[in-house]
Protein backbone atom coordinates (compact mmCIF):
# COMPACT_ATOMS: atom_id res chain seq x y z
CA UNK A 1 0.00 0.00 0.00
CA UNK A 2 1.16 3.25 -0.69
CA UNK A 3 1.66 5.91 1.70
CA UNK A 4 -0.24 9.09 2.36
CA UNK A 5 1.13 12.16 0.78
CA UNK A 6 -0.04 15.55 2.08
CA UNK A 7 0.85 19.14 1.02
CA UNK A 8 0.88 21.98 3.12
CA UNK A 9 1.96 25.04 5.37
CA UNK A 10 3.83 24.79 8.52
CA UNK A 11 1.99 26.87 11.04
CA UNK A 12 4.16 26.29 13.93
CA UNK A 13 8.24 25.46 14.41
CA UNK A 14 8.62 26.30 18.04
CA UNK A 15 8.97 21.97 18.95
CA UNK A 16 12.14 20.88 18.72
CA UNK A 17 12.31 18.34 15.19
CA UNK A 18 8.88 19.06 15.26
CA UNK A 19 6.34 21.61 12.97
CA UNK A 20 3.02 21.71 13.07
CA UNK A 21 1.60 21.72 9.14
CA UNK A 22 -2.11 23.08 8.13
CA UNK A 23 -3.36 20.58 5.41
CA UNK A 24 -6.30 21.48 3.40
CA UNK A 25 -8.62 18.53 2.70
CA UNK A 26 -11.49 18.93 0.58
CA UNK A 27 -14.38 16.91 0.88
CA UNK A 28 -17.88 16.60 -0.86
CA UNK A 29 -21.36 16.62 1.21
CA UNK A 30 -23.04 13.26 1.04
CA UNK A 31 -26.40 15.14 0.69
CA UNK A 32 -25.91 18.65 -1.76
CA UNK A 33 -22.82 17.40 -3.32
CA UNK A 34 -21.25 20.84 -2.28
CA UNK A 35 -17.65 20.70 -2.03
CA UNK A 36 -16.30 21.88 1.52
CA UNK A 37 -12.64 22.48 2.56
CA UNK A 38 -12.06 21.41 5.67
CA UNK A 39 -8.61 21.94 7.44
CA UNK A 40 -6.41 19.45 9.49
CA UNK A 41 -3.40 20.48 11.60
CA UNK A 42 -1.01 17.33 11.50
CA UNK A 43 2.64 17.09 13.28
CA UNK A 44 5.05 16.19 11.23
CA UNK A 45 9.26 15.30 11.94
CA UNK A 46 11.34 17.71 10.57
CA UNK A 47 14.88 16.80 9.70
CA UNK A 48 14.63 19.25 6.57
CA UNK A 49 14.66 22.08 8.55
CA UNK A 50 11.36 23.58 7.51
CA UNK A 51 10.22 26.98 8.99
CA UNK A 52 7.31 28.73 9.88
CA UNK A 53 5.21 29.93 6.39
CA UNK A 54 6.76 27.41 4.44
CA UNK A 55 5.36 24.64 2.06
CA UNK A 56 6.38 21.18 2.69
CA UNK A 57 4.87 17.75 1.60
CA UNK A 58 4.54 15.51 4.48
CA UNK A 59 4.54 11.73 4.35
CA UNK A 60 2.93 8.88 6.27
CA UNK A 61 5.39 6.91 8.73
CA UNK A 62 5.51 4.66 11.67
CA UNK A 63 4.48 6.60 15.31
CA UNK A 64 7.62 8.52 16.14
CA UNK A 65 5.37 9.48 19.30
CA UNK A 66 2.19 9.80 21.02
CA UNK A 67 1.30 12.38 18.10
CA UNK A 68 3.35 12.50 15.34
CA UNK A 69 3.03 9.75 12.63
CA UNK A 70 4.15 11.93 9.39
CA UNK A 71 7.66 13.29 7.74
CA UNK A 72 8.58 16.29 6.13
CA UNK A 73 9.80 15.06 2.61
CA UNK A 74 10.65 17.72 1.04
CA UNK A 75 10.21 21.77 1.58
CA UNK A 76 8.67 23.72 -1.74
CA UNK A 77 8.93 27.26 -0.60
Amino acid sequence: MSKKRFKGVVVSDKMQKTVVVLVDVPKTHPIYKKSIKNSIRLKAHNEKGAKMGDLVVIEESRPISKSKNFIVVEVAK
